[in-house]
């Protein structure tokens, strides 16, 4: 009776020891964030849903974008690799959990010894009496080889139990990295969205001044032809005809760059999508104009980042990691409890082989203690301290990042509007001032020079009217990135 209490009370301690987890608990840190965005109060800022944000691209109605984002988010190669990491994470925690399970195996062996004859000295009784050997001749021998079989199989079983939880810690800290992995392909796929979208808006404001220089080195020359024509009857003078060639010519310089700028945008489309360069040039090559952004931009709280931010996501969980390898390194200090048990049948014939009296077993505890090793335990607690430290400082600064970013990005989308409206009214007073002088002209109160001044005028608010309409587009799908738009749980 006195045995079955001091086993079960020996039990009962494994139990409360095995409920010990050494090292830090891990509590996601509390970083105050500003109650609202500064430059938020300057536009029209309603709070964002998830929806909003999920698939931000569809506010620019734009079908094509649309197909082109939802391509490449299944296509991407660098979204790909991202998955294959998540896959690889997964397998690490089993890699992790796997010393806190009992490890089993089984060996089987047949042996089959011969040796060499042992000459046996015989008796000279059983010799008679000696005389076949004749007198100082060598005594009579028996030789008697030898022959041995031996077959056995067996289990072996060991166990280390994990009393002070570094296997859990171990697991705690691969599941941490796991779910770094999941918001990294997150943040994989909030970058990847932008940035087919500001290739996309690059397209488009290349293609649309593409128009407006063909249109306005056809307008050039039309007005070439007429000022030659009326300098060889005497209207006008050789300097308004050098003074429009100028123009044309200079009007002419800038194609080639901007034909360049289409051809780049076209081909990182193309690698985007996981296809080559020049997949996309019979889709995307017919012209279209730069989408319209969306009135309202749904901005929402600075804390909402913490939530929805992959990177900072990401950051945080790298955090939760580097807490838990402190216990893992923490568990070296203590004593490993192991048990080991072995269990084999041994015998010279097979048949008997499997027999009771075959068989065989040990069964072994033991315990192992680091008492010296030359501070290395210490030095790795020390190291893994210093780790969480970094992973702590790469959260805070992952925080500030995400509230600088779409402050910035706020700032440049006040700015585009505020510009856009100034290149407007640009437009429209240098519109107004070239028709002006193209009346004067042809009655002679002023010179040709006014009339080129006029058009490039125009010509130079039109191209920045286009430019800036394009980067207001990137702008806001800057704002979007920043806000943590472009992916969905449920993907």
């Amino acid at each position: 009776m006195s045995a079955r209490r001091t086993f079960g009370a020996g039990l009962a301690g494994a139990a409360l020891l095995a409920g010990c987890t050494v090292g830090p608990d891990y509590r996601p840190p509390d970083i105050p964030t500003p109650p609202a965005y500064g430059d938020a109060a300057q536009i029209n800022a309603p709070p964002a849903s998830e929806a909003q944000l999920s698939a931000w691209w569809t506010q620019f109605n734009d079908p094509e974008l649309n197909s082109l984002i939802g391509r490449a988010l299944a296509g991407n190669l660098d979204l790909a690799t991202a998955a294959s990491r998540i896959r690889q994470s997964r397998e690490q925690e089993i890699i992790a959990g796997a010393p806190g399970l009992p490890h089993v195996g089984a060996n089987a062996a047949a042996v089959r010894l011969n040796s060499n004859p042992h000459h046996i000295p015989l008796p000279a009784a059983l010799s008679g009496g000696g005389s076949g050997g004749g007198a100082g001749g060598p005594p009579p021998t028996l030789s008697t080889p030898t022959h041995l079989n031996l077959y056995s199989v067996g289990f072996d079983a060991t166990w280390e139990l994990d009393v002070f939880g570094g296997v859990r810690r171990s697991v705690e800290a691969a599941h941490a990295n796991t779910e770094a992995a999941l918001w990294q392909r997150r943040d994989g796929e909030v970058s990847l969205t932008a940035e087919v979208a500001s290739e996309y808006f690059t397209l488009r404001a290349a293609q649309t001044r593409i128009a407006l220089l063909n249109d306005e080195l056809k307008s050039q020359r039309d007005t070439f032809g007429l000022i030659q024509a009326r300098n060889r009857v005497g209207f006008v003078t050789r300097l308004d005809v050098n003074q429009q060639q100028t123009q044309v010519e200079s009007t002419a310089a800038q194609l080639p760059d901007v034909q360049a700028q289409q051809r780049a945008a076209l081909h990182a489309l193309g690698v985007l999508l996981g296809q080559p360069p020049e997949a996309l040039d019979a889709e995307l090559s017919p012209a279209a104009a730069v989408p319209t952004p969306p009135a309202a931009l749904p901005v929402g709280l600075p804390s909402d980042l913490l939530r929805r931010r992959p990177d900072v996501r990401a950051a945080e969980r790298q955090l939760a990691a580097a807490t838990a390898n402190i216990g893992v390194a923490v568990a070296d200090l203590y004593p490993k409890f192991n048990l080991l048990g072995v269990a084999s049948l041994a015998s010279t014939k097979l048949d008997t082989l499997f027999n009771p009296t075959s068989a065989s077993s040990v069964g072994v505890g033991y315990i192992t203690w680091p008492l010296f090793q030359g501070g290395r335990i210490r030095a790795n607690i020390a190291s893994t301290r210093a780790q969480r430290v970094q992973a702590y400082l790469a959260y805070q600064k992952a925080v500030l990042t995400a509230l600088k970013d779409v402050e910035d990005a706020l700032a440049r989308c006040n700015a585009d509007r505020a510009k856009l409206a100034s290149l407007q009214r640009t437009l429209d007073a240098a519109g107004s001032s070239l028709a002006i002088a193209q009346a004067q002209y042809r009655v002679g109160l002023v010179t040709f020079l006014n009339v080129l001044n006029g058009e490039d005028a125009v010509f130079k608010a039109r191209d920045q009217l286009v430019q800036t309409e394009a980067q207001s587009a990137q702008d806001q799908a800057s704002l979007f990135k920043a806000l943590g738009g472009g992916w969905s749980a449920s993907a």
